[in-house]
C-alpha cells in the first residue's frame, strides 16, 4: 500500500527530503520478507522442502505440489488471456493511444501486471520514454518489482500522488554488489541517486556526480500503484497453510509407502545367519519348528483414509481460492459457454472485485499517455474510452453473432463489434463492414446491369407494415364472402 504523508510538511514537491526518503525505504525492506515467501510458493519453494524428520533412519520423501501457481496462472489467464480493449464511446481520437500500446505490447504488458497482482497483492508500472534517435522518442511501459518500489500520496480522501521510489540492485564486472540505483520521480522532475553501504549518496557524500537532476513531461508522476485488494493480498497468500498441510500428506504418503517396502524380518525361536541382500529372493532360511515363526514386521496403510483427507485439502483449497479444479467431472468437454459460466461462478465474482482496481489504474495510464501524445502535437481525448475486459472463458460464437445482429440498429455497431472474443478492433470492423457493403452494391450493379438500391431498413419495415395491410384485408374479403356479403 502507498506510504501517505502530509503534503503541506514538503516544501517542494519535486525536491524530497533525502531523509524522508530513507525512511520510506527502510519501512519498504520491512515488506520484502513477505513478498520474498509468496514469490517462493509461486516458484515452487515451499516449506515442504527445507522439512527434516526426527529420524534419520527413515525415508524422507519430500512432494510438492504447487497450488500457489496453479490459482495464480488460472486468475490471469481468465483476466487478460484475451488483451484489454479500449473503446471511444463518442467516436473521440484514440488511434494514437491504440497504436502506442501496439507498439509496447500492451498486452504482454498487462500480463505481467495481473501476475504481479495476484502473487503480491500490489503491482507497479512506469511510462517512460526511449529515445530512439536525436528528435525522436517512442512511449514505453515497464512493469516494476514490488520489492523495490513504492509510491507516496498524500493524507487525504482522493489520494492524491506525490512521488514515486524505486531503486535497482548495482553489480561490478566480478559480481560483487556496487550498491543501487534510486529513481525519484516527482511531479515533474526524475532525481537519481545512488547507495553506498546501504546509504543514500547525497550533497554531503557525493560520489560520481549524484544526485541527477533531469526533468519529464508526463504530467504527474509516471510510477502507477495497481492494487488487487483492498487488503493488498495476493489470492493464494491466505492458503499457504493448506498448501502445506496438501504437501505434508503428500510427502508422508510416499514415505509410507517405501516405508512398507523395506519391511523389517522378524524370526521367532530360531536363528537367521548370514545377510540377506536387499530385493533379493530369501533362500536358505532354517525350518520352520513348532513354536518358531518367521513374517515381516509392516506398518498397516488405511489408504482410504488418507485420501478423504487429502480430498478434504483439495476442496478446501479450491472453495477459499474461488478456483475450481478444472480435472473435476462436472467440467465436462460438451459443457455449452453458458453452462460453463455458472460452473465458474466463484471466480468470476473473483474477477469482478479485481477488475474496477485494475480498471483504475488503466484509467490512470491513458490520463498519463495523453498528456504525453498532446505534447506531442497529437489531438488525444481518453475522457470517454470505455476500458472493456474480455474473459478467456469458452464462447459460443453462434450466441455473440446473434446478440449483435439482435442488437443491429439499437445499439452502435462500435459497441456490438466489441463483445467478440479475441484482439478485434471494433472500429476497423465498422469500416471493413462499409467495404463489404459496396462491394456487395457493386456486384449487385454488374449483375443487374442498373443502378442498384442500397438496403434500407425503414423501407423494408414498411413495406413488411403494408404487406401485413395487405394480408389483413384480403382475410377481411374472405370472411365477407363466407358470410354471403358483397
Amino acid at each position: 500500500m502507498a506510504f501517505k504523508i502530509d503534503a503541506a510538511l514538503l516544501k517542494d514537491l519535486d525536491n524530497p527530503p533525502v531523509e524522508l526518503l530513507k525512511d520510506l525505504m527502510n519501512k519498504q525492506d520491512s515488506r520484502v520478507a513477505r513478498f520474498d515467501k509468496l514469490d517462493n510458493y509461486y516458484l515452487g519453494k515451499h516449506a515442504i522442502m527445507d522439512r527434516t524428520l526426527s529420524s534419520n533412519q527413515a525415508h524422507d520423501n519430500r512432494v510438492m505440489v504447487n497450488y500457489a501457481k496453479y490459482v495464480t496462472d488460472m486468475v490471469v489467464g481468465m483476466m487478460t488471456g484475451r488483451p484489454i480493449t479500449y473503446v471511444a464511446q463518442d467516436g473521440g481520437p484514440v488511434d494514437p493511444i491504440t497504436r502506442a500500446f501496439t507498439r509496447m505490447d500492451i498486452a504482454a504488458h498487462d500480463t505481467d501486471l495481473e501476475h504481479d497482482l495476484s502473487c503480491y497483492g500490489v503491482a507497479y508500472e512506469m511510462l517512460y520514454l526511449h529515445v530512439v534517435d536525436a528528435t525522436t522518442t517512442e512511449e514505453r511501459i515497464a512493469t516494476l518489482d514490488p520489492r523495490r518500489t513504492f509510491v507516496v500520496t498524500d493524507d487525504s480522501e482522493d489520494e492524491n500522488y506525490l512521488f514515486g521510489v524505486y531503486w535497482v540492485p548495482k553489480f561490478k564486472l566480478n559480481g560483487t554488489e556496487d550498491g543501487a540505483l534510486v529513481s525519484v520521480y516527482t511531479p515533474h522532475s526524475l532525481i537519481q541517486y545512488r547507495t553506498v553501504s546501504g546509504h543514500i549518496v547525497d550533497g554531503s557524500n557525493n560520489a560520481e556526480g549524484y544526485p541527477r537532476y533531469s526533468s519529464h513531461y508526463w504530467g504527474s508522476e509516471p510510477i502507477t500503484e495497481v492494487l488487487n485488494n483492498r487488503q493488498q493480498q495476493g489470492d493464494y497468500e491466505q492458503l499457504i497453510s493448506q498448501i502445506d498441510a496438501y504437501n505434508s500428506l503428500q510427502s508422508d504418503r510416499i514415505t509410507d509407502k517405501d516405508n512398507f517396502v523395506d519391511a523389517i524380518l522378524l524370526a521367532y525361536g530360531t536363528a537367521i545367519e548370514g545377510n540377506l541382500a536387499k530385493r533379493k529372493m530369501l533362500d536358505d532360511l532354517p525350518a520352520k519348528d513348532e513354536g518358531t515363526s518367521i513374517e515381516w514386521l509392516t506398518k498397516t496403510l488405511d489408504e482410504s483414509q488418507q485420501q478423504v483427507l487429502a480430498d478434504s485439502i483439495t476442496a478446501d483449497i479450491h472453495e477459499m481460492s474461488n478456483v475450481p479444479n478444472m480435472n473435476d467431472e462436472n467440467f465436462a468437454g460438451n459443457v455449452s459457454g453458458e453452462a460453463m459460466k455458472y460452473k465458474l461462478f466463484a471466480l468470476l465474482n473473483l474477477i469482478s472485485s479485481k477488475e474496477p482496481l485494475l480498471k483504475k489504474a488503466i484509467r490512470r495510464r491513458l490520463e498519463l499517455m495523453q498528456n504525453m501524445l498532446n505534447l506531442k502535437e497529437q489531438n488525444v481525448d481518453v475522457t470517454d474510452i470505455k476500458i472493456q475486459f474480455t474473459l478467456n472463458i469458452p464462447i459460443n460464437m453462434s450466441d455473440v453473432i446473434t446478440n449483435i445482429k439482435n442488437a443491429d440498429g439499437i445499439i452502435p455497431r462500435l459497441i456490438s463489434y466489441g463483445w467478440l472474443p479475441d484482439d478485434y478492433d471494433p472500429k476497423k470492423l465498422v469500416e471493413l463492414m462499409k467495404e463489404q457493403t459496396a462491394d456487395q452494391i457493386k456486384t449487385q450493379k454488374e449483375a443487374m446491369g442498373g443502378e442498384p438500391q442500397a438496403p434500407d431498413t425503414d423501407n423494408d419495415e414498411q413495406e413488411g407494415f403494408r404487406d401485413d395491410q395487405g394480408k389483413g384485408d384480403r382475410d377481411q374479403d374472405v370472411r365477407k364472402s363466407a358470410n354471403g356479403d358483397d
